[in-house]
């Protein structure tokens, strides 16, 4: 029989993650083929260099960037014939390093490129930290990339590398290069020829052997370092297999590997169920899934039983099963469908106990997954259940039964039937069939499933009693009422069964709407926090109000554990802070309604993305019982997974800001070295050479050329002197460390020291001084402005032609005092105006004009210490007008210059 074509279509979700995987091959551009190994000397060069000559073959353009052959003869052969593009030389500690030359291999553009060792780290000061990061540049710009790397590089296996050798791995390549790879290719050699190519002195030279052998090559480590990374390609492989499979809606499984799927229940044998299937998962050397289908009348079962279920499978994940809970209306089509997305194999159910004619009612759900399994093997097991104690809480969850339920039922009856003598006299018995039909409809939708069909049972018979002639018995005179009588009972427990599949459906959909809307409202308050205050708050409102508990927050500080945010009334003493510190230093969950330290007050479930562990959640719920719902776990392990990424995002939005910051620095730094270095050393050099000409004395040097020497010399160190006390102003500015002297200034006295100390640079430059008749005592540090005023008449000296005048206005009015220095130079851009007061900053300047950028700097920082403002604007007819403005003080406001 063929298969209808909307069977054999691919989910919507296996099509989003085709779509997203050829969005990351065209966004990283280029192909990255990874050669992986498990120790040095396996052949992964080798073998790189042997398919790179196969493409050369095929006229693929091919150039090795970066090969280490170690000396070898026969990688050095494999060499010959290939381009071999030259090494960048980086300079550390005084030794010249090569390195892979990135701008060279961009500049070159190949279509396949070489570079061996993924995981090497590159001399500091080379453009990427990591050899990695190289590459993923040079695949972003749509080259092929070869590389070779060993599997106890990669971040995932770091741990168990370092518990199997006892050697630290020092670097690392995240796992992710590894998915992004579009093939891998395992080189692998029995690890007796890997140690006899070793001791041949093939790997490494002589004197290094023993040590290797000692530490490092020794048969056991190299036998799991080789199970390493063949169970590394092979769980590849396992992924290409099953994406193969979903894309195109094969429905498997393929049994290329065992799988194993157990499903809990909470029954009193699922434990050893459990266990049963980690057992035969460990014979088979499998992969195994514990599952827990949670339906609409399931959800109302008692917490005894959802207590069992957390239990099972907490026991499930500590024995290493993949642990899920699934939403279904039917538990057998939920487990199959698991089984054939996640590519089981095999199904390990428990043997049903049931009677048989409760079997004939319903089904048992193993004959259910028997006839829906397919390929998949089904494995029916033999287990005993656990013997149940007298006294125990799940033998009395049995006895309970739903009396007020039941007893309305027969109300309901009742009703119906009292209804049914009112209208007697006008319907026939046949017609009367509806009220009794209406009552178990109420029934079905008040009261449940079992109320419902009690409700037709006694509604048949009350029909039969009172309504069927001959009346008051259960005879029946017309055999065409047995129809009517099974038509109304059948009708009725149809209805109810419809009725209550409704309810547990709405039930369902309800609870998932409910958990949908408060990830949204976390996730969008989430989304819109900027700092981790603003985090912890949306964390807090949303979770209480969700979850209606209370929280804390737990950030690492140091070598303990710190409360970032807390709950109002929620107080934590040291044995909560303790029971957080052992859930963060050992990245599981801890606290009450778990395994360890179940007698704390809160439950603490660590905050970790893929890469960081960021802290600890406590949560407090209103009721004990809430720890160990399955329903509130995963709401709580959603909610971590949250605010673990957006913790993440302001760590590294943070972590962004400061690398800017340091960058800048840095920038900073080099614009100071280089500023200075240059006009230190031009002073430095004129002073130098004027005074080594007046010390030789087998110069004959006239009177003359000795004053311009000397006079030279001088104008040099007092520029050198003004270059210096500029750096050191600065720097007292920067520090918050300028004191100021202030006292009540002659501002006509300010004036002329300015002019006073530039008295040989305005030699043959005109200035032009206007004051207000009138100007009042300013109370002002006059060193410091008099330095202001010095540094604002030198800009304008060295921005202004020589042949034009400089001006400076004074005037006042009762608020404050105004100072302009004008000039006949070029001016400003207007997008410069601001930009000309910050450090180093420095416009085109005529040719010949020296300057450091510190000087309107300095003037800017004093002139704010006096309370004051400066800015800079052009002038209409040309030239740049610098304009000081000081507020007047109200003492010395009165006191005039007459």
């Amino acid at each position: 029989m063929s298969i209808p074509q909307d069977e054999r279509r691919p989910s919507p979700e296996a099509m989003l993650r085709a779509a997203r995987a050829e969005e990351v091959k065209i966004e990283h551009g280029g192909k990255l083929k990874i050669f992986l190994g498990y120790a040095a000397g396996v052949g992964k060069t080798y073998t790189m260099l042997e398919a790179a000559r196969i493409r050369q073959r095929e006229g693929r353009d091919v150039v090795a960037a970066y090969v280490e052959s170690h000396g070898r003869a026969e990688t050095d052969a494999l060499l010959e014939g290939l381009e071999c593009l030259p090494k960048a030389q980086h300079e550390y500690q005084g030794v010249l390093l090569p390195e892979l030359d990135i701008d060279g291999v961009l500049a070159r553009r190949p279509q396949l490129v070489l570079v061996d060792e993924l995981a090497h780290t590159n001399v500091p000061g080379s453009r990427h930290e990591k050899r990695w990061q190289d590459i993923l540049e040079i695949l972003a710009a749509g080259i092929d990339v070869y590389t070779t790397v060993n599997v106890q590089h990669f971040e995932s296996v770091n741990d168990v590398v370092t518990q199997i050798t006892g050697v630290v791995v020092r670097e690392t390549v995240p796992d992710s290069i590894l998915d992004r790879a579009a093939e891998i290719r395992l080189v692998d050699i029995p690890p007796e020829e890997l140690l006899e190519r070793l001791h041949q002195g093939k790997i490494y030279i002589p004197e290094q052997v023993a040590w290797a052998t000692e530490k490092f090559f020794r048969h056991g480590n190299l036998i799991a370092l080789r199970e390493l990374s063949m169970r590394r390609a092979a769980a590849r492989v396992d992924e290409e297999m099953r994406a193969y499979m979903e894309t195109r809606a094969i429905p498997g499984p393929w049994p290329v590997t065992e799988r194993l799927l157990v499903c809990a229940s909470g029954s009193p044998f699922s434990e050893k169920l459990i266990r049963t299937t980690r057992r035969l998962a460990e014979e088979l050397k499998a992969q195994w899934f514990t599952v827990y289908i949670e339906t609409p009348s399931l959800a109302k079962q008692q917490q005894e039983n959802r207590e069992r279920v957390w239990r099972d499978l907490r026991l499930a994940e500590s024995l290493g099963a993949e642990v899920a809970t699934l939403t279904a209306t039917s538990v057998s089509e939920a487990i199959i469908d698991y089984a054939l997305r996640h590519n089981v194999t095999r199904i390990v159910v428990g043997k049903p106990n049931k009677s048989r004619w409760r079997e004939f009612l319903r089904p048992p759900i193993v004959d259910q997954i028997i006839r829906l399994s397919g390929a998949i093997h089904v494995h029916v097991v033999s287990i005993e259940p656990a013997p149940i104690k007298p006294g125990s809480h799940f033998s009395r969850s049995k006895r309970q039964v739903p009396w007020l339920e039941y007893l309305a039922s027969l109300v309901l009856v009742t009703a119906a039937t009292m209804v049914s003598f009112l209208v007697g006299s006008i319907l026939s018995p046949t017609n009367m069939v509806m009220i009794f039909l209406l009552a178990v409809v109420l029934a079905a939708v008040r009261l449940g499933l079992k109320p419902a069909i009690l409700t037709a049972t006694l509604g048949v018979m009350a029909f039969d009693f009172f309504f069927v002639p001959p009346r008051l018995t259960f005879n029946v005179a017309d055999s065409e009422y047995i129809f009517t009588f099974i038509g109304l009972f059948t009708v009725g427990v149809v209805i109810s069964t419809l009725v209550a599949k409704a309810n547990g459906r709405a039930v369902a959909l309800r609870e998932r709407e409910l958990q949908t809307e408060s990830l949204y409202y976390l996730s969008r308050d989430l989304a819109a926090a900027v700092d981790l205050e603003s985090i912890m708050a949306a964390v807090i409102k949303n979770i209480s109000e969700t979850l209606n508990a209370k929280l804390a927050v737990l950030v690492p500080e140091g070598e303990q554990m710190k409360i970032s945010s807390i709950s109002k009334g929620l107080a934590l003493d040291v044995k909560e802070l303790a029971v957080a510190d052992w859930a963060y230093r050992n990245r599981r969950t801890a606290g009450l309604g778990t395994e360890t330290l179940g007698s704390a007050e809160l439950l603490y479930l660590p905050l970790h993305t893929a890469s960081c562990f960021l802290g600890v959640l406590g949560v407090k719920l209103g009721q004990v019982a809430d720890y160990r719902s399955p329903h509130h776990r995963r709401l709580l392990d959603a909610f971590v997974t949250q605010i673990s990424q957006a913790m993440e995002r302001v760590y590294l939005s943070m972590q962004a800001e400061q690398a800017q910051i340091l960058q800048a620095r840095e920038s900073l730094e080099r614009a100071l070295l280089n500023s200075i270095s240059h006009d230190l050393r031009t002073p430095l050099v004129s002073i130098i050479g004027a005074l080594s000409s007046l010390r030789d004395e087998t110069l004959q040097i006239s009177d003359t050329a000795r004053k311009e020497f000397l006079t030279g010399a001088w104008d040099e160190a007092e520029r050198l002197n003004r270059f210096v006390g500029n750096l050191l102003d600065m720097t007292r500015l920067e520090a918050g460390e300028l004191k100021m002297k202030m006292e009540l200034c002659d501002v006509q006295d300010l004036v002329g020291c300015a002019l006073a100390a530039l008295d040989q640079r305005l030699k043959g430059r005109t200035v032009n001084v206007k004051l207000e008749p009138t100007i009042p005592l300013v109370r002002m540090d006059m060193v410091l402005m008099t330095q202001v005023l010095i540094n604002l008449l030198d800009n304008a000296l060295k921005y202004s032609p020589i042949e034009s005048s400089i001006e400076i206005t004074v005037q006042a009015d009762n608020t404050f005092l105004t100072v302009e220095v004008l000039d006949c130079g070029p001016g400003i851009p207007e997008q410069d105006l601001q930009r000309v007061f910050d450090k180093f900053y420095r416009i085109p300047i005529p040719e010949g004009t020296k300057g450091t950028g510190l000087g309107l700097s300095i003037c800017k920082g004093i002139v704010e210490a006096h309370d004051g403002r400066i800015w800079a604007e052009n002038q209409q007819e040309g030239g740049l007008r610098i304009v000081i403005e000081l507020p007047l003080d109200e003492k010395g406001g009165n006191d005039k210059i007459k």
